[in-house]
């Protein structure tokens, strides 16, 4: 039993399953949608001058999401919550002002920012993590910022408890404001 719930931080093996999830998700999207997004990681966000390729992802993201759901479909409460306490770091790691001068939009819309970012993958969220220049403005996946939260509600009845004692809301992590 873990007696200090607050500060419960996700492992490195929960979060290599949460990246093996998502590259097992998208490679079920075909070989379309692994080239849009080599190239997502790819750019030089200093010379791109024509971003509009780089929103083609957006056409594969509710298949994208569809295959995480199905893959997780049978995940035990505590796998859930594993895998959305891991979601939550990743989001609160880049709960940045230099990325949301990137992404724009609202508190909302900054979150949902960050949901594409994780949902791209762990290669273009390190990307971004390490030069807040390669996040894409206005591109956005909401689902992905509850997904396993969702899941673990409609399966056990309620969002898991992380333990964690963070928030992925947008502007709570002092760090980085």
């Amino acid at each position: 039993m873990i007696t200090n719930d607050v500060e419960r931080v996700p492992t490195s093996a929960e979060a290599a399953r949460l990246w093996a999830l998502v590259e097992s998700a998208w490679a079920a999207c075909g070989p379309e949608a692994a080239t849009v997004r080599r190239a997502l990681v790819d750019r030089d966000p200093a010379t791109d001058d024509d971003n509009d390729d780089i929103y083609l992802l957006d056409a594969w993201l509710e298949r994208f999401l569809t295959q995480l759901q199905r893959l997780s479909a049978d995940l035990s409460r505590a796998e859930l919550t594993d895998l959305d306490r891991v979601v939550e770091r990743k989001l609160y790691d880049i709960d940045r002002r230099e990325i949301q001068e990137q992404t724009d939009g609202s508190d909302d819309g900054f979150l949902y920012a960050r949901g594409f970012i994780v949902a791209a993958g762990q290669e273009f969220y390190d990307a971004v993590n390490a030069d807040p220049a390669m996040a894409v403005m206005e591109a956005e996946c909401e689902t992905m910022c509850y997904l396993f939260a969702h899941l673990h509600e409609e399966r056990f009845g309620g969002f898991p408890d992380t333990g964690s004692g963070i928030s992925r809301e947008s502007c709570r992590n002092p760090g980085g404001w």
